[in-house]
């Protein structure tokens, strides 16, 4: 609640992780009160985070960063996957679920999520006259859990 105003700065947030990305640990997942209140970590300069913490209460400290997604958004990324030239994440190239269920995606295939998120990008333009979503995740610039 209230990320719009928070994005570009200092937050200190506190969950359980979920998960750690597989490739090369540099995301985790932190979930709140329940399993709809998921956030994306991002390493950033801390390199890796410790796949130990799957499973724990993890303390974080970063920036609040938005990722909007827009129509030049959605075009560049179906071609990326014409071309076969985007980076591939999670098992399959419809991405990594812990990503997705952070999002609110329910679409199985690239085609789907594309489809789905310009729906909703029509949606918020009229009712708010924002032409793109909103996605927040945290940039670490620390990290601390329970071993």
């Amino acid at each position: 609640a209230g990320a719009d105003s928070l994005a570009g700065k200092e937050v200190w947030i506190e969950g359980v992780c979920t998960h750690a990305c597989k490739h090369g640990a540099r995301k985790i997942f932190l979930m709140g009160s329940d399993d709809t209140q998921t956030i994306r970590v991002e390493s950033g300069k801390l390199g890796k985070f410790d796949p130990q913490c799957v499973g724990s209460i993890v303390r974080v400290k970063g920036i609040l960063r938005e990722q909007r997604v827009d129509e030049d958004y959605l075009r560049s990324w179906e071609e990326q996957v014409r071309t076969q030239a985007g980076e591939q994440h999670g098992t399959t190239a419809a991405g990594c679920d812990s990503e997705k269920k952070a999002r609110g995606e329910t679409a199985a295939t690239v085609e789907g999520r594309i489809a789905d998120f310009r729906r909703k990008i029509a949606e918020r333009n009229a009712a708010e006259g924002k032409p793109y979503l909103s996605f927040y995740f945290v940039e670490a610039q620390s990290y601390e859990f329970d071993r």
